[in-house]
């Protein structure tokens, strides 16, 4: 959403409701597509000014409160209007969020009418399509399988079986999304199911890398964005959506650990015993097709238009590369600070760049971009360390996290600080 139009009068004969009841759209719409805090209270706080109105917004993962008053009033003017809204915490929707952001540009610049641009933003409410579920599900199943190739080097029947764990858990959380029951504990059973798979495989059908196998199916579903998102937050000083983010994603992190657990420890339990040890590993060609394949398959678990899948594609592979080049030139693993904070940066000013020129909002090369930087394995294995009471490798892994989480965070901040940002999203 662009900054930059200064208020005016075109809103002068519209209602005082119809504008808050546009701008409460928007922000439930901003929220329920993965707008961070900062940016959703930017956003809006900049709409409303254009609308002819002052906007006192304050956002969390799960709620969001904002207070209207009429810049008509003068400097004397007090809020008319404080709305509560209840949310659940937002998923990344780059389509719809892009639609959003369209419809709210047309808006404050005349082309749309005030009330066709509340019924349009409703509308983005609709019900997913079974076409476009089965797509989500079919990229988790290359999500995972890019992971082993690209992370973990594992063999090919490692990267066959993540990818077909990953339709398994895939399908769980696309059931997850109508069943509220069902998602309070989707984590922890799409962890138990992935363990489950993994060891009867390994068991009875061919030795596996369990630990890879399992880490690599469940990717999708460690918090690491969430973790970043948190970071971000709170360096921003938005202190409560930070906090109550950064709760979100451990809780997440402790469901997946403890399934992960459970699930092994059953499997004990009936004499089921995983054959434990790495078969040849994957050639090292088969990094670039699949990282092509698991660009692909991020562009629709971020459900980006069709328009924008190449860009979306372009992010994904820019980061993981520029990450990897700066891991190589400061002499260390891939994954190293140095080279998470270099991929931040240049992810963080090309989506700026992006934004500035495309007039389209940023976060369609930056949470992406992000996605195999962001250090979710690692809180992960932090976890389970832990509740294996391996209490001094999970110590130090959960350093390696909190390093990775400031270099990463840092990036996207340098970022910025290089391509100023132009416009809100």
């Amino acid at each position: 959403m662009s900054d930059s139009v200064p208020a005016g009068q075109l809103f002068a004969t519209t209602a005082l409701t119809t504008r808050i009841a546009f701008l409460l759209e928007l922000a439930r719409r901003l929220h329920q597509y993965g707008t961070t805090a900062p940016r959703l209270e930017m956003a809006i706080a900049s709409a409303a000014q254009r609308m002819g109105l002052a906007a006192d917004v304050w956002s969390s993962p799960t709620a969001i409160i904002i207070s209207f008053a009429d810049l008509a009033q003068g400097d004397e003017g007090v809020a008319q209007s404080t709305q509560v809204m209840r949310l659940a915490p937002g998923d990344v929707n780059l389509a719809r969020l892009c639609e959003a952001d369209e419809i709210a540009d047309q808006v404050i610049d005349g082309v749309l009418d005030m009330r066709e641009g509340f019924r349009r933003l409703r509308a983005l409410g609709r019900p997913v399509s079974r076409r476009s579920q089965a797509a989500v599900i079919a990229s988790y199943g290359l999500s995972a399988a890019s992971i082993v190739a690209l992370f973990l080097h594992s063999s090919w029947v490692d990267l066959v079986t993540a990818a077909i764990i990953g339709l398994v858990i895939g399908t769980i959380t696309v059931l997850a999304a109508s069943r509220p029951r069902l998602a309070t504990a989707s984590e922890a059973i799409s962890a138990m199911v992935a363990t489950t798979i993994a060891i009867v495989v390994s068991a009875f059908v061919t030795p596996l890398a369990i630990k890879a196998v399992i880490l690599a199916s469940l990717i999708v579903l460690i918090p690491g964005m969430s973790l970043t998102t948190a970071v971000r937050e709170l360096s921003s000083q938005h202190l409560v959506a930070g906090v109550a983010r950064m709760g979100g994603a451990i809780t997440s992190l402790l469901k997946l650990t403890f399934g992960t657990v459970a699930a092994t420890q059953l499997c004990a339990a009936v004499g089921i015993h995983a054959r434990d040890y790495a078969l040849p590993p994957l050639p090292g060609w088969v990094d670039y097709p699949t990282l092509l394949l698991g660009a692909f398959g991020f562009a629709i678990l971020f459900r980006a238009a069709r328009r924008d899948w190449l860009v979306v594609m372009g992010a994904v592979m820019v980061g993981y590369l520029s990450t990897r080049w700066g891991g190589q030139i400061s002499g260390s693993l891939p994954s190293a600070p140095f080279g998470v904070f270099l991929g931040g940066f240049v992810l963080s000013a090309l989506a700026n760049l992006y934004a500035r020129y495309a007039k389209r909002p940023g976060a369609v090369i930056r949470e992406p971009g992000i996605i195999l930087l962001v250090p979710g394995s690692v809180g992960f294995r932090s976890m389970s360390f832990l509740l294996e009471r391996d209490t001094a490798l999970g110590m130090d892994t959960g350093l390696l996290l909190l390093t990775l989480l400031v270099s990463l965070v840092a990036g996207l901040m340098f970022g910025e600080l290089l391509v100023s940002p132009r416009r809100s999203l």
